[in-house]
């Protein structure tokens, strides 16, 4: 909730306007006087990765600057101008906009039209007075502090405390008070990708919005998003120590499917590598070392390949060239898709090299073990 409060904490005002844009899209007019002209006015959005990208650029002349455009939805975008600080975040809908630029500071800027900013804006608002009252604690506490009252320090602690819950339920209690703004849409989509979040609550809230936001490009997409965070915490459930490792079949290395539960020995080592994976191939040696050890003694391994990245020119070659050269004699299996291997999503593979263990009646008993660890565990099993 941290996060989602530092993304959407900027300080705006937006007042009515009554002018009308064409019907088929927005159009943002900037006034931008005592900026010279040339200077560059930079409408961006944020990819996955949290990068900017620039959408589209104006060149102030005469003090004016304009943006035209169409939107499928109403977009949560950012202003930014040469030679001023800050940025303005903007909710952009095909509607008619103004922005009156701050020099100073673009985040004072000022932004009339749309309901979507007008929700924008009241969220900043309240956030605005809640960063207020916390600095006025925090000089409150520190002249406490230095006069040695402790009684006022321990109320302040309180007060302190209290502030901070009641700004970071906030957003929530915004979602519910503006169910028909799609402002309160991206506050949802800022809670999901806060690994913070209750999930549960996150639905809870979504199901408050009206159906016309929900129903709109975005809210079809956060509720996309929902889905796949329900099936991530269910494979995370699923692969908890102490489960029963879930079954799958996947493509040996000759074409023929291979199914977990055809290979299970007295301990099973699944472990998810790939030929481009420097530390999966680095660990190699060592489960190498392990194997011969103790695959007498009932230790079998399955290795799940996640090559098939875009970059491999033949994934399935280097896939098999690098069985032969680690010198894995266990069984193999791969779908070579990459991350978007059904047995990776199935185990919520996020990252390798990733391995579970599996006792003799397939339970998990541990996972990502490596080097020592790892043989001192099959050791512990099968000795």
């Amino acid at each position: 909730m941290k996060n989602l409060i530092r993304i959407f904490f900027v300080s705006i005002m937006i007042v009515s306007c009554g002018k009308e844009v064409k019907s088929d899209g927005f159009v943002i007019d900037g006034n931008a006087k005592g900026l010279y002209n040339g200077i560059r006015v930079y409408l961006k959005t944020m990819d996955a990765n949290n990068r900017q990208v620039n959408m589209d650029t104006a060149v102030v002349m005469n003090g004016t600057f304009k943006f035209e455009g169409k939107v499928a939805d109403a977009e949560l975008l950012y202003l930014y101008v040469n030679s001023v600080p800050g940025a303005l975040p903007i909710m952009v809908e095909n509607e008619y906009m103004t922005v009156t630029i701050d020099k100073d500071n673009l985040g004072t800027s000022v932004i009339t039209g749309s309901k979507s900013n007008e929700g924008l804006t009241s969220f900043n608002k309240q956030m605005t007075a809640f960063n207020d009252q916390r600095q006025q604690l925090s000089t409150e506490f520190r002249t406490a502090s230095e006069n040695q009252d402790s009684v006022r320090l321990e109320s302040l602690r309180t007060e302190m405390s209290n502030l901070s819950q009641t700004a970071s339920e906030f957003p929530l209690e915004f979602i519910k008070n503006n169910p028909d703004n799609q402002f309160s849409l991206k506050l949802i989509e800022s809670m999901l990708q806060n690994n913070n979040s209750d999930l549960q609550q996150v639905v809870d809230t979504y199901d408050l919005l009206d159906n016309a936001v929900k129903s709109s490009p975005s809210g079809k997409n956060v509720a996309t998003q929902i889905e796949n965070a329900k099936r991530l915490l269910e494979a995370q459930a699923a692969t908890n120590i102490g489960k029963f490792a879930p079954n799958f079949s996947a493509p040996t290395p000759e074409g023929k499917p291979l199914a977990l539960n055809d290979i299970k020995g007295k301990a099973t080592i699944i472990d998810f590598w790939a030929a481009w994976c420097g530390p999966c191939r680095r660990e190699n040696p060592n489960v190498v070392k392990v194997y011969e050890k103790y695959h007498d003694k009932g230790l079998e391994i399955i290795g799940v390949s996640l090559d098939g990245s875009p970059r491999q020119q033949s994934a399935k070659d280097a896939w098999l060239k690098a069985i032969e050269d680690d010198k894995l004699t266990w069984h193999h299996v791969s779908n070579l898709q990459y991350f978007n291997d059904p047995v990776a999503q199935m185990y919520n593979i996020q990252s390798i090299p990733a391995t579970f263990i599996l006792d003799a009646e397939g339970k998990i008993v541990a996972k990502n073990l490596r080097g020592q660890a790892l043989e001192d565990k099959i050791a512990e099993m099968l000795n």
